[in-house]
């Protein structure tokens, strides 16, 4: 069963910090280089974070410094450390494979607000 259930989301003020989760069905996470994306109202989904099996990651540089991302491949758990964060960090955020399009199937994605 395909399944992605992400969340962690909440309310939080500039400067402060989340953790998300993300829960994978093995058929989508093992062995794949997994990422988090998020989508703000109006914009297209863009990815922030991703990391290979090994632990190898990569950001987007309008993240970079401040989110960290991180999996657990036995329990095929994908985490997203957000720290100093910003209004513009504000969006809906998913996870998913890297390259994965609007064709594949996504979950509901959890909702960051940052807001004063």
């Amino acid at each position: 069963q395909v399944q992605l259930v992400e969340s962690g989301g909440g309310l939080v003020q500039p400067g402060g910090s989340l953790r998300l989760s993300c829960a994978a069905s093995g058929s989508i996470f093992s062995g794949k280089v997994m990422a988090w994306y998020r989508q703000a109202p109006g914009k297209e989904r863009e990815l922030v974070a991703q990391v290979n099996r090994y632990g190898i990651t990569n950001y987007a540089d309008s993240v970079k410094g401040r989110f960290s991302i991180s999996r657990d491949n036995a329990r095929n758990i994908l985490y997203l450390q957000m720290n100093s964060l910003k209004v513009e960090d504000t969006a809906v955020y998913y996870c998913n494979q890297v390259g994965a399009t609007a064709r594949n199937y996504w979950g509901q994605g959890t909702q960051v607000t940052v807001s004063s």
